[in-house]
């Protein structure tokens, strides 16, 4: 296993890893490595922005058939009027 050494570690935040470590009745050593390997794990699973901008036109159109699907024969109330009216009372 490979040894990282930090240095410079600001205490306040070193006091908060020992209070993390502590509650969660870990090692600092150990608090640390664990709290790498989730954020590791969240970039691996958080879409870059090209792949974001490429489910747009599908979200999109996701929406679109969700609004088509609507009932037509419902009148909705205007939400205007509905405002008005909660405010009054």
């Amino acid at each position: 296993m490979a040894i990282v050494h930090a240095l410079n570690i600001p205490d306040e935040l070193y006091e908060q890893l020992q209070e993390l470590a502590k509650a969660e009745n870990r090692s600092v050593d150990a608090q640390v490595i664990t709290i790498l390997q989730n954020a590791l794990q969240k970039t691996k699973t958080q879409l870059t922005e090209e792949e974001r901008r490429k489910n747009v036109p599908k979200l999109l159109d996701e929406m679109r058939l969700r609004r088509e699907q609507l009932p037509t024969d419902i009148e909705w109330p205007d939400s205007t009027a509905m405002i008005r009216e909660d405010r009054d009372r």
